[in-house]
């Protein structure tokens, strides 16, 4: 069983994925973060890597989807109730 989970996501605008993740209560590890990726932590052994599409591609030859056409993939967050899904949209 994995120690820990790494979920990297290609983002065209590094700083307004981190604005966006940090309004929905997420922090980052300054240790893994630099202008062409950020560590964003989400539970103990949980975290995403947000990389800007050029360091993306340095971990693969495929082609990053686009999100307008095609589904890249899917995130559910788990909330108490359907105003806990209301505060965190507004």
């Amino acid at each position: 069983m994995a120690k820990q989970i790494f979920v990297n996501l290609p983002v065209k605008n590094l700083q307004k994925s981190i604005e966006f993740f940090t309004h929905l209560g997420y922090t980052f590890n300054p240790q893994f973060t630099d202008e062409s990726a950020t560590c964003m932590i989400v539970g103990d052994n949980i975290f995403v890597m947000l990389l800007v599409e050029d360091r993306f591609k340095d971990f693969t030859r495929k082609a990053i989807s686009d999100a307008h056409k095609s589904t890249e993939m899917l995130i559910a967050l788990d909330a108490d109730s359907r105003e806990a899904v209301d505060d965190m949209v507004r």
